[in-house]
């Protein structure tokens, strides 16, 4: 189910009720309440994918034991062995096996092969990246030494299919969740208020901003070969910010979600357009997955230690890797790439983390400076994400090529684009998400600390995102990172 759906209305609400009439220090009975919630909430998509993720859970948690009371490294590494070729095995199979057959195909075609390819019909099991990715980081940490595996299945089970993070994240770890779930969790007014907070501004961000933006961006990216210059810059700027409002608009709801049942999610978004450099960028957009590649590929790699030849190495690894967790699709291998490029001088260089404090801490404006690095820096990220969002190559090639036209300085958006009402309400939406998100950008999230000192004030702003959310809302899209 969606969470701007009237079915996660009532779901969420059920699901609260019936968790806080359990008193918190029968917690065990709160997390198999959970449990059977998070597998309805997943068996509402397609209830014959919830062996998949029982399969997956029950393997990691056995594997972890194993690998913990192993007698030797070396059983230790078959265990692991085990586990990564399963799971890397289903995701692979499931999101990249056609891609790879085709791919293959069009490589013998080239050389003058003709060959009979046999692709499968196949459905992507929604989340399957991320609770692959939680199973993993768990049996990891264990092979390492980081933390103990749990003896409760009950908990482990929990910590993979946990609803609010199960389809789309944030990319949990155990040394963070676990524990939360292995305590009482008390019922704490301010904390229900604050999450339900953060759900208003992430349904904000994704049925106003986001819904909004993407006919208007679907229209153009259909028709980019008959589209003006300024029309193709319209589409890539608005889809910057339906991806934006998309992504962070769900992490925003699951942790939202999470804190009305006492949990602490990881966060996974910090105000990424406001960065000042691309290294920036990815320290603050979908944190949680750069943090896993960093961890678990990167710096085993040897991460920016050793020769510049191997550090170029490591860059291109992690980069190439993250676009192709992303689907299976050259456009994303081509983003990848195209992000490392952009990061690697600043690597070089040792620049990478120039921008560690927030953009203009304590100001209520940036200096020109700061205000001319965002830009530039939200420029080359909107100039990737036409790679991102385009079917082929090709398209993003021409779509591109489109872009630098003569009619790039035409003021003529086109009457095609989905109405120009609905362009200027796009825009009147962005700028007030710039807005709240540029006032809100040092707390956890936008709207967790509001600066009006009025009560009245407050409410009648909150009430006022809520006519927006329910009377501006566009044609419901689904999450664009459900295809992940």
């Amino acid at each position: 189910m969606l969470f701007n759906s009237l079915s996660y209305l009532i779901f969420l609400p059920i699901v609260f009720a019936l968790y806080w009439t359990i008193k918190s220090e029968k917690y065990r009975w709160q997390n198999i309440l959970l449990i059977i919630a998070s597998y309805i909430f997943y068996g509402a998509w397609d209830y014959r994918f919830l062996f998949l993720l029982i399969f997956s859970t029950s393997l990691d948690y056995f594997v972890g034991l194993q690998i913990f009371h192993a007698k030797s490294h070396k059983t230790k590494q078959i265990w692991l062995l085990i586990s990564l070729v399963t799971n890397l095995g289903f995701l692979g199979f499931f999101k990249y096996y056609n891609f790879f057959i085709e791919s293959f195909a069009e490589l013998l075609t080239s050389v003058g092969f003709q060959p009979n390819i046999w692709t499968l019909k196949i459905i992507l099991p929604v989340g399957i990246s991320f609770y692959t990715f939680h199973g993993l980081s768990y049996v990891l940490d264990i092979y390492h030494d980081k933390i103990k595996p749990t003896k409760n299945i009950v908990d482990y089970s929990l910590f993979v299919c946990f609803f609010p993070l199960l389809v789309a994240g944030p990319i949990e770890r155990a040394t963070h969740l676990l524990p939360q779930l292995q305590k009482p969790r008390n019922f704490n007014y301010l904390n229900i208020s604050d999450g339900l907070r953060q759900i208003l501004w992430g349904l904000f961000k994704k049925v106003v901003v986001a819904d909004n933006c993407a006919p208007i961006v679907n229209q153009i990216f259909d028709n980019y070969q008959t589209a003006s210059g300024i029309q193709l810059v319209l589409g890539a700027v608005l889809f910057s910010f339906q991806i934006y409002g998309d992504f962070s608009g769900y992490s925003d709801i699951a942790l939202g979600s999470a804190r009305l049942l006492g949990i602490e999610l990881l966060k996974n978004f910090n105000f990424p357009y406001f960065s000042r450099d691309i290294a920036e960028f990815w320290r603050r957009w979908h944190i949680s997955l750069t943090t896993w590649f960093r961890d678990y590929i990167y710096i085993p790699l040897g991460g920016s230690r050793g020769s510049k030849g191997k550090v170029i190495r490591n860059t291109f690894v992690i980069f190439l890797i993250s676009g192709f967790w992303h689907g299976a699709n050259w456009t994303f291998i081509a983003w990848g790439l195209l992000n490392a490029i952009y990061f690697l001088p600043l690597l070089l260089a040792k620049q990478n983390r120039k921008n560690i404090e927030i953009v203009a801490a304590g100001k209520r404006l940036p200096s020109l400076r700061d205000l001319f690095s965002m830009l530039v820096t939200f420029s080359i990220t909107t100039f990737a994400w036409i790679l991102f969002r385009s079917n082929t190559l090709e398209q993003a090639g021409k779509y591109i090529s489109g872009l630098f036209s003569k009619s790039l300085f035409s003021l003529d958006i086109g009457d095609y684009v989905a109405g120009r009402s609905k362009v200027l309400f796009s825009f009147l939406m962005i700028a007030l998400l710039i807005i709240v998100e540029w006032r809100g950008r040092e707390n956890p999230y936008a709207l967790s600390n509001m600066r009006m000192k009025q009560k009245w004030k407050r409410y009648l702003f909150y009430y006022f995102i809520l006519f927006l959310i329910i009377f501006y809302q566009g044609a419901q899209q689904q999450f664009i990172y459900f295809q992940f």
